[in-house]
């Protein structure tokens, strides 16, 4: 399954991550600058270390899960 991280800074100067599940592909990158600038503007999230503050990263994680037979 693939999952877009958006990762944030937050005003304890460490880093929040928000992970949502199938993200649009082709991932454009406008878009989610877009969306990450959005959600620091609206101050749409917090976290127990304060407001977030900055962005830090966006990234596309996939993960693979193979069942072992024992």
């Amino acid at each position: 399954m693939k999952k877009i991280e958006l990762k944030f800074e937050n005003a304890e100067g460490k880093t929040v991550t928000f992970s949502l599940d199938y993200p649009v592909e082709p991932v454009d990158p406008v878009t989610v600058n877009t969306a990450m600038d959005a959600i620091l503007s609206e101050n749409a999230f917090f976290s127990s270390g304060g407001d977030l503050v900055a962005k830090k990263s966006a990234r596309i994680v996939e993960r693979n899960v193979t069942e072992i037979e024992i």
